[in-house]
């Protein structure tokens, strides 16, 4: 028989493969880098903004470092709007709200994925429709039932509208397919109830989609405008971005107080989300459960 001449590797040809592959993850680390200082220039402009006197705001050329920087921003800040009330205001809607969404959003998705009951794919499917009705058309309904139940310029009536997110019900529905059956069926075989097999079982599996679920309900009530604006009438009750929106004069605006209200509002939002980033990563790379 024939024999078959012995192939060797050829090191011309893997050396030019291995300099594409580094010229290619190169580029890519580049293009990140590129996209990250992009992203941060606007941060970092209101930052070093929020430290400038006032007349260094629109200095020509524009420059990033303040030449003297001044804390008056920050003091004028406490001076003018009543900062301590509206940040304790916006502390109290979004930490609520928050958890609010959290354990709804998780029992109702345990709900819709492991307890079969009459009318369950149909249930869920009105609840995914009501995803295309914008939130523009409820308001005036919302407001109306509010009032008639008189919590308007209260706690309550920016709680409870929005402490059941559909999308977040949708997300924890999903996930939950990836917990095996067996497991919610060997603890009713223990004789668990499902309150007590959702709270003890299900519950520390879903950190990962509860944390995204946190980070996006904090970040929406933290930022929220249009609805405190409507519900609130007193300005004992307004939250950050309705009192910041006031500093905004009719004929000129403070821009170094405006920035320095920026920052502090932003602080909140990337302390959660450094503290819930590694399990926001899991809840988007989940595919189950991990034993």
């Amino acid at each position: 028989m024939p024999q078959t001449p012995e192939t060797h590797p050829d090191p011309t040809r893997d050396k030019s493969h291995q300099i594409a592959r580094t010229i290619d993850k190169s580029t890519g680390y580049l293009l990140l880098i590129i996209g990250a200082v992009i992203t941060l220039i606007p941060f970092l402009w209101m930052v070093f903004t929020s430290f400038k006197p006032e007349g260094e705001v629109f200095l020509i050329p524009p420059r990033l470092l303040p030449q003297e920087p001044t804390l008056d921003a920050y003091q004028n800040l406490f001076a003018k709007v009543n900062f301590g009330r509206t940040f304790f205001n916006s502390a109290i809607v979004t930490t609520s709200l928050t958890f609010m969404n959290v354990f709804v959003c998780s029992l109702a998705g345990y709900a819709f994925a492991k307890l079969k009951f009459r009318g369950r794919e149909k249930i869920f499917y009105l609840f995914i429709a009501t995803m295309m009705i914008p939130g523009q058309v409820t308001m005036i309904p919302s407001f109306m039932v509010l009032k008639s139940l008189g919590l308007l310029n209260n706690y309550l009536g920016l709680i409870l509208p929005a402490s059941a997110a559909i999308f977040g019900i949708f997300l924890v529905k999903q996930f939950m397919h990836g917990i095996p059956d067996d497991l919610i069926d060997a603890a009713r075989i223990d004789g668990c109830n499902e309150f007590r097999i959702y709270w003890s079982v299900v519950l520390p599996l879903l950190k990962p989609v509860l944390a995204t679920i946190a980070i996006f309900t904090f970040m929406g009530a933290w930022n929220d405008f249009l609805w405190p604006l409507i519900v609130m009438t007193s300005d004992k009750m307004y939250t950050l971005p309705v009192a910041l929106s006031m500093l905004n004069g009719q004929h000129s605006t403070e821009w170094a107080l405006l920035m320095a209200g920026a920052v502090i509002v932003t602080i909140p939002v990337l302390g959660v989300f450094l503290v819930l980033q590694k399990y926001f990563i899991q809840g988007i790379a989940s595919t189950g459960v991990k034993g």
